[in-house]
């Protein structure tokens, strides 16, 4: 299975912003400049992660990129749904069905055996992604990655957040 490269630049998006101190945010520009990336490439993939309601997006000068609810609260597989959808990566056509010799559909009421086998390792991947929350990626990265890098990140994430003021609306208070 291969999905596309959206996605990688989507959790790396992710899990940046989990180190973005209370109600700050981060401009999408500074996260294609982190990642090397096309600012126009990831504004689309933001785009689709402020819809799937995983990231929240800051209108204004000192607007920017948020996540929308704790980091312990976001999975993978939330990230990949909502860059990927929510299709299965393999979608069986019943080319068993094509050839040139025609049988009557009622010789296939049993369901393809190759559909059964991909469906049941998409749930399995799939449940293995829902297991993953980002704020796991951040800890192991924490605890785990080099040091170098690691203060390198937090030094780039410091110099781009953009802190917030308070929200006056009492009805849309920040999840934290």
């Amino acid at each position: 299975m291969k999905l596309g490269e959206g996605v990688e630049a989507a959790i790396h998006c992710a899990a940046t912003l989990a180190g973005v101190a209370g109600n700050s945010t981060m401009p999408g520009a500074a996260l294609a400049e982190a990642f090397g990336l096309s600012p126009s490439y990831l504004l689309k993939h933001l785009n689709m992660l402020t819809a799937a309601r995983i990231l929240e997006s800051v209108p204004g000068p000192a607007g920017g990129y948020r996540l929308a609810k704790p980091a312990e609260r976001i999975t993978l597989l939330d990230i990949v749904l909502a860059v990927e959808g929510r299709e299965p990566a393999f979608r069986c056509g019943e080319i068993r069905r094509n050839g040139p010799v025609k049988i009557d559909a009622s010789a296939y009421v049993k369901p393809c055996g190759i559909n059964v086998a991909m469906l049941k390792a998409e749930r399995a991947y799939r449940a293995a992604l829902a297991e993953t929350r980002l704020s796991d990626i951040a800890a192991d990265y924490a605890a785990e990655g080099d040091p170098r890098s690691f203060a390198a990140s937090c030094a780039f994430v410091a110099r781009h957040q953009r802190p917030q003021k308070p929200s006056s609306n009492p009805q849309t208070p920040k999840q934290k």
